[in-house]
């Protein structure tokens, strides 16, 4: 303990991490495969939604989901390549703020008018 030779490194802390995922459900595939229906595709979204609400742990700390945003195609193939729809999702730090502390120092949009005909763009939570 007086050399402390347990210790490896040094321990910095982040006040605030903003964390973006990005998933893909595909529809062809889930229909013809596992018969994955409209009603399979809600419970997911309240899933992701709540995903951290019932297993919180120290090594998550407050992690929470702040937002969903789901783009939906008209066809089954889809109408437009994912990382074109990515795209469209910016989170920017707000101005003046220097060292983020929550989720209100950023401003997280998704250029709608963008979006390729047959897509809509819903936000959960």
């Amino acid at each position: 303990a007086e050399k402390k030779g347990t210790e490896m490194g040094r321990k910095y802390v982040i006040p605030y991490g903003l964390y973006r995922c990005e998933g893909y459900v595909s529809a062809n595939l889930a229909r013809k495969t596992t018969g994955f229906s409209e009603a399979d595709l809600s419970l997911l979204w309240e899933a992701i939604l709540n995903m951290f609400e019932h297993d919180h742990s120290a090594a998550r700390g407050k992690m929470a989901v702040r937002e969903l945003i789901v783009f939906q195609h008209d066809s089954e193939l889809g109408c437009a390549p994912a990382h074109k729809l990515f795209d469209l999702v910016k989170a920017v730090r707000k101005e003046g703020v220097t060292a983020p502390r929550g989720y209100e120092d950023y401003t997280v949009t998704v250029v709608e008018d963008e979006l390729p005909d047959g897509v809509t763009c819903t936000r959960m939570g």
